[in-house]
C-alpha cells in the first residue's frame, strides 16, 4: 500500500477535482482489498467516509479497527457492492450507509436489522442487471417502502456503463439527478476515479474513489 504521504498527497488532488467543479461532494474513499490501514490512512488525510463491497472484508476491518487504532475517529462506512439479504444480519452495526438497496426483500431486512438506517436506491438507468440496481419505474416504490419502514432515505446511487462509453456514462447520470430532483433526494451517489469529473459535472453530491487515492489493488486472494 502507498504511504500515508503519497495517500494525502493524491486525496488532495481529489478535493481539488470536486472543489474545480460546480457541485459539491462528499469523496468516499472505496477501500475494498485494500489492509485496513487504508481506513487509518483516510482519517490522517481529512476524509470521513470509506466504502467496502464484500461483507466480510468490511466486518473484519471495522473490528480491526478499533483495536488497532482506538485514538483515531472512526470513519463513516459505507456498503457498495452487491447486496445479500442474508449478508444484511452480520452487517448491521458495521455499516453506517447502505449504498446498493436496489429491491424490497433488502429494505425489509435492513429495516429489521437496522431500524432508522441510512440507505440510498441503487438505479439501473440502462438495463445493466449485470450490476444491480432497480429501473427508475421502480425508484418511487421502493423509496415509499424504505420510509414506511422507518429507513432514512438519502438520495439514490448509480454506477456508470461497464463499457465506459462517455453519452451513456452522461445518460445515466443525468437520469439519475432527474429522479433524485423528482423525490427531492439530496444525495446523488455517481462517479468513480475513471468518471469524476463527468459525474461532477452532471451534479454528483458524492463520489466514490478508489484507485486515485490508492493507486493499483492488491489482488483478490
Amino acid at each position: 500500500m502507498l504511504s500515508d504521504d503519497e495517500i494525502a498527497r493524491r486525496w488532495g488532488g481529489v478535493q481539488q477535482s470536486v472543489r474545480r467543479s460546480t457541485s459539491a461532494a462528499t469523496v468516499v474513499a472505496v477501500t475494498k482489498t485494500f489492509p485496513v490501514e487504508a481506513w487509518a490512512s483516510v482519517i490522517r488525510a481529512g476524509g470521513h467516509d470509506v466504502a467496502e463491497n464484500y461483507a466480510q472484508e468490511l466486518i473484519s476491518k471495522s473490528e480491526e479497527f478499533s483495536r488497532r487504532y482506538p485514538g483515531l475517529e472512526r470513519p463513516r462506512v459505507h456498503f457498495i457492492g452487491r447486496l445479500q439479504s442474508n449478508k444484511v444480519r452480520i452487517l448491521a452495526g458495521h455499516v453506517d450507509v447502505w449504498q446498493s438497496v436496489d429491491r424490497e426483500v433488502l429494505v425489509d431486512e435492513i429495516a429489521r436489522r437496522d431500524p432508522g438506517a441510512h440507505v440510498l436506491v441503487q438505479v439501473d438507468p440502462l438495463g445493466e442487471a449485470d450490476k444491480g440496481g432497480c429501473i427508475p419505474g421502480q425508484v418511487p416504490e421502493l423509496i415509499a417502502r424504505a420510509r414506511e419502514r422507518g429507513l432514512v432515505v438519502d438520495g439514490l446511487m448509480v454506477i456508470g456503463p461497464t463499457n465506459g462509453d462517455p453519452l451513456l456514462t452522461r445518460r445515466a447520470f443525468e437520469r439519475t439527478v432527474e429522479l433524485a430532483d423528482e423525490f427531492g433526494l439530496p444525495v446523488r451517489s455517481m462517479g468513480m476515479s475513471g468518471d469524476l469529473d463527468l459525474a461532477l459535472a452532471c451534479g454528483s453530491t458524492m463520489v466514490r474513489v478508489g484507485s486515485a487515492i490508492f493507486g493499483d489493488r492488491p489482488p483478490v486472494r
